[in-house]
């Protein structure tokens, strides 16, 4: 429904298009754990909607502050698996006439996403550095599966700067620990990162949380392959 574009949607604010289009729709599939802050809307408007919920059963990570839960689920392949599960099963309740259809797909794609876990665990268990600082909180269920430390986070909430004095918190953090490696997103502005890397002498490299992409079927496999090599090459 969003442009490929948009980054995370915590702050998306509904397009009359939006509800347009989701006024034609039978089946509206969300990430969940508070992600779609307009949902209340959509429901209040289109009460006969049916609402897939992917994030059914997945155990959330508090966000930092007073912010509620994390909804970055899909950060982690293993969370992303439950998804993909949570979304065929919904979907075959939903429209049992394609149910057979819906469990082969479901099956297929999550054998796939299998596939990429074992051969993240397997370049990324053995790294030795585990200290990461990222752009935004997009990561913690990522660092959860993997085992790494978020030692700060540059932008609490993207598209807003760092205060000075979060900025300083940050360069201490990275001198005292000897971090190298930053970690911006592709859809943020990556200037906070680089004033850091100047002050400290440590790289920027680029994560992607996969909240927008291609239009691909496996375009989720091959972004996370790609955060699977920049995280080797950072963290070597």
């Amino acid at each position: 429904m969003t442009p490929t574009a948009t980054g995370c949607l915590h702050d998306y604010q509904l397009t009359p298009d939006n509800l347009k289009t989701l006024s034609e729709a039978q089946i509206f599939v969300t990430n969940g754990a508070g992600m779609e802050a307009f949902m209340d809307k959509v429901v209040g408007q289109l009460p006969e909607l049916k609402i897939v919920d992917a994030s059914k059963d997945i155990p959330l990570i508090k966000g930092h502050g007073e912010e509620g839960d994390n909804p970055h689920l899909w950060v982690s392949i293993s969370n992303a698996i439950q998804q993909e599960k949570n979304i065929g099963l919904q979907l075959a309740a939903l429209d049992p006439d394609h149910a057979a259809q819906y469990s082969a797909n479901t099956t297929t794609y999550v054998g796939k996403l299998e596939e990429l876990r074992a051969k993240m665990h397997q370049a990324l268990d053995g790294v030795e550095k585990r200290d990461i600082i990222t752009f935004h909180e997009a990561f913690p269920y990522f660092a959860s599966e993997f085992n790494l430390n978020i030692a700060a986070v540059i932008e609490r909430e993207p598209g807003s700067e760092p205060s000075a004095a979060e900025l300083a918190d940050t360069i201490e953090i990275i001198k005292k620990s000897g971090i190298n490696a930053l970690f911006t997103e592709p859809q943020y502005s990556a200037r906070a990162a680089e004033t850091i890397a100047n002050e400290t002498g440590a790289k920027v490299f680029i994560l992607d949380p996969v909240v927008s992409g291609p239009l691909e079927m496996d375009a989720y496999l091959k972004i996370m392959e790609g955060n699977m090599k920049t995280l080797q090459e950072a963290l070597q």
